[in-house]
């Protein structure tokens, strides 16, 4: 089936403007729910609200049927957005083209324009999740709510701020090497971001809702983060972490602020993130363990838990484990199948990590290595893994309970959404953009405290630092979304293909600075349903690049 053919199935038959407590004009799969709570039963029951917020951290798994019935098997929620911004930088690999190529298009940057199920899909769920955080803040009355209900808010504001965030980042055009900020409309693009949708928008106001620029965006982002460290600390029951708290407010804060650069600010609320957190980092033993590396969301500050009643999980194949984790047996990525592929990190990556830095050993180590003896394998797949699992191939992210072979078991896994190591790297960061020696000695503090014993690092310069953190972050945040937006901010090449490289033909690609790709395009059927995007989209950069050849 082609790729024009299913999106133009989608558009005809399944996209409708949802309409509740707030209109979003465009291709939303959800349709109006006829049992809804109105805002007086909403005001009148704790319960009703706490439906809506339950709603939030469900949506993290949200399974898009309209798509995977068209036999796209990648819509499995946050973690599928996260997969595919990985897939975007130099740092995470599939080792060979898988023979589906459901995620392939975002690593080759092949049909990224208007018109493609691939642009469709990003957009189509953020908006959709944008959605379901409006329907709670709009559902509670702050001059009459319970403290209860106030808490509840604060974790509704908190949710959409974190997608906003992710949205402002990825859509806002920034200066690249092949296209101009200038469309062939003609207009500038430049710094704007995407329309703004809250729980008082209008049906008329989202059919002329203009892309927010960078500081309109910023400062609607603060409002919620504002608001939500206000009305979050009403909330006492975390859900075992699916839920926010005032640290991941602090959080999002430094992320923000990242994100225009006011590294004082950033500095300041990671550290006040890192304070307030109920975890501490992640020590050896949780990172590496075979049956809880990367599935225990109690070792973060804010996850994504699936459930074995989850479609994602019922699905068997489409979800968190069977893309991610390499030694499952009834997943997408290793012992799937023999032309599925397995999920590595690049090589000249996996080169610069210290042999005394256990993190390498997240990743098969090579034929012969000392290290090989660091690496922990699910007993069930342990002797399949040593004799064939490509070298480099991750073993960060495991199947719930290390279950390789069931997937109503394996699959019910968690990943994280916000981690306390993070905020470490945002505070080293912004703090070497400021003053080197300072970052430095943060970068190594944390280092010779939690990865590597024997950190030692000659970087001196601003330039120099700031590079070291950011590499040490994509080191620790691999395969958890991350990293596209630092190599989008700070204008870093992509380099994926030279001598030596262990990327896929078709992705050998090479950029000069931030790549074209990581600037979104908003979908064709937005535009038709919103006049003021007409002619105001983010050039097509699919097919821009000529992939590396060895010669």
């Amino acid at each position: 089936m082609k790729v024009m053919k299913i999106y133009n199935l989608l558009i005809s038959g399944v996209c409708v403007a949802a309409i509740s407590l707030t209109t979003l004009t465009g291709c939303i799969e959800e349709t109006e729910p006829t049992d809804r709570a109105t805002e007086k039963q909403i005001q009148e029951s704790s319960s009703a609200t706490s439906a809506l917020l339950m709603a939030l951290p469900a949506y993290f798994n949200h399974y898009s049927s309209s798509i995977a019935d068209n036999n796209w098997h990648y819509p499995f929620g946050y973690g599928a957005n996260m997969y595919i911004r990985d897939l975007m930088t130099g740092d995470f690999l599939h080792d060979k083209t898988n023979y589906t190529g459901h995620f392939n298009r975002w690593a080759q940057n092949k049909y990224q324009g208007d018109g493609y199920v691939f642009c469709q899909y990003i957009f189509g769920y953020y908006y959709g999740f944008v959605l379901a955080a409006n329907n709670l803040i709009g559902g509670v009355d702050v001059e009459n709510a319970t403290d209860e209900q106030l808490g509840y808010l604060g974790a509704g504001l908190a949710f959409r701020a974190l997608l906003y965030l992710d949205m402002a980042r990825s859509y806002e055009y920034l200066p690249c090497d092949v296209t101009s900020n200038i469309n062939k409309d003609g207009n500038d693009v430049k710094n704007l971001t995407v329309p703004i949708v809250t729980e008082a928008t209008s049906k008329e106001d989202a059919q002329n809702n203009p892309r927010a620029t960078r500081q309109e965006m910023f400062d609607f982002i603060l409002k919620d983060l504002d608001n939500a460290e206000q009305y979050i600390v009403n909330l006492t029951d975390y859900k075992d972490n699916v839920l926010p708290d005032l640290a991941c407010v602090y959080g999002l804060k430094a992320r923000l602020y990242m994100w225009v650069e006011d590294y004082a600010n950033a500095q300041k609320y990671a550290r006040l993130a890192i304070n307030t957190a109920r975890v501490q980092p992640m020590t050896e033993e949780d990172c590496l363990n075979w049956r809880t590396g990367f599935n225990d969301i109690s070792k973060w500050m804010w996850g994504a838990q699936q459930t074995s009643e989850d479609d994602t999980v019922q699905s068997g194949i489409i979800n968190w484990s069977s893309w991610l984790c390499n030694q499952t047996t009834f997943g997408y990525t290793g012992f799937g199948g023999s032309n599925m592929p397995f999920n590595c990190i690049d090589q000249r990556m996996y080169d610069r990590i210290s042999d005394t830095d256990f993190r390498k050993a997240e990743f098969k180590a090579p034929e012969g290595s000392p290290l090989a003896a660091k690496n922990r394998y699910i007993p069930e797949v342990a002797d399949a893994c040593k004799e064939t699992m490509t070298e480099l191939a991750s073993l960060k992210f495991r199947p719930a309970q290390g279950n390789s072979g069931d997937y109503q078991i394996g699959a019910a896994a968690a990943y994280p959404i916000m981690r306390v190591e993070e905020m470490y790297f945002i505070e080293a960061e912004a703090a070497a953009h400021q003053n080197a020696g300072q970052g430095l000695q943060l970068l190594t503090d944390f280092m010779k405290t939690y990865r590597d014993p024997a950190y030692v690092t000659r970087k001196t310069t601003t330039e120099e630092v700031v590079d070291e953190v950011v590499f040490q972050k994509r080191v620790e945040l691999w395969g958890e979304g991350q990293t596209f937006f630092d190599i989008k901010r700070l204008n870093y090449s992509v380099t994926r293909g030279y001598p030596g490289t262990n990327w896929y033909d078709l992705a050998r690609l090479n950029t000069n600075g931030r790549p074209a790709w990581m600037n979104f395009v908003i979908i064709q059927t937005e535009q038709n349903n919103n006049k003021a995007l007409v002619g105001w989209n983010n050039p097509d950069p699919s097919d821009l690049y000529t992939p590396w050849v060895a010669q």
